[in-house]
């Protein structure tokens, strides 16, 4: 199947354009991405599924700017990422994205707030921003009569909220989700997907990687890639989760 763009009335977030990136190991050269040119709308929900080797997570890489083509063009809200030195990128992660990984990545020995607080320490806000604007991204993810927990006494499950409280404490335009639920039992994923669904209802726009085609059925779109192009792109119904694909999967096997 062939490259697809997906367009829209809706303003542009993201706007890639033929993205190549190589890898020359040894005397092999990986070709991780074969030129891939996809466009992502504000306030798009986009699941993006793969094998390993696929190319799926060297582009979650490039849209989150942690990583900069070989070749291609790559605009973030009208920003030209391909032409950034590192500085300037990390300038754009801690302006416009928030990311969320599947082992949380939080300090182990600091609090809930204090973990949600650190990208606003790079952004350079006084302590009193920090802790109101903390306060406010873990009460927005039922978390805020936990400010003073440590990762150690929380479950998984309110690790990965403070995890989304962190991505949206400086106000992203964009959250990047690297297989979000990959360390959660079912009902924590479920869990966890509404609370993306619900931020991406609010006007968020929501990226994720994964492998669990349930996980996916969240999204409004989904996008595939084979052997580091993508070869399928597909709308999907939105608030198509978890739950359902499990009742809609019962049914196929009584018929």
């Amino acid at each position: 199947m062939g490259q697809t763009t997906v367009s829209t009335d809706k303003s542009l977030l993201i706007d890639a354009v033929d993205l190549v990136k190589t890898y020359v190991m040894g005397d092999q050269t990986v070709h991780a991405l074969r030129g891939v040119s996809l466009t992502i709308a504000e306030g798009d929900f986009v699941a993006i599924m793969g094998a390993s080797g696929s190319g799926k997570s060297t582009l979650m890489n490039i849209l989150g700017c942690l990583d900069l083509p070989t070749s291609g063009q790559y605009r973030l809200a009208g920003e030209e990422v391909e032409t950034m030195a590192q500085d300037q990128l990390a300038s754009i992660r801690n302006r416009r994205i928030g990311f969320v990984f599947q082992q949380f990545n939080l300090l182990p020995r600091t609090s809930a707030l204090e973990n949600v607080e650190l990208p606003m320490v790079y952004a350079g806000l006084n302590a009193a921003q920090r802790r109101e604007r903390g306060m406010k991204a873990l009460q927005k993810v039922g978390l805020g009569e936990r400010f003073l927990h440590t990762p150690a006494e929380l479950s998984g499950g309110q690790q990965q909220r403070v995890a989304i409280a962190r991505a949206l404490v400086n106000d992203p335009q964009l959250i990047l989700a690297d297989e979000p639920t990959g360390a959660l039992d079912s009902q924590t994923s479920e869990d966890i997907m509404r609370l993306l669904q619900d931020l991406n209802q609010h006007g968020m726009t929501v990226v994720l990687v994964t492998h669990e085609a349930d996980i996916a059925a969240w999204a409004r779109r989904k996008l595939v890639f084979k052997d580091g192009l993508i070869v399928q792109d597909v709308a999907q119904r939105p608030g198509f989760g978890l739950t359902q694909q499990v009742r809609n999967d019962s049914e196929e096997a009584v018929r």
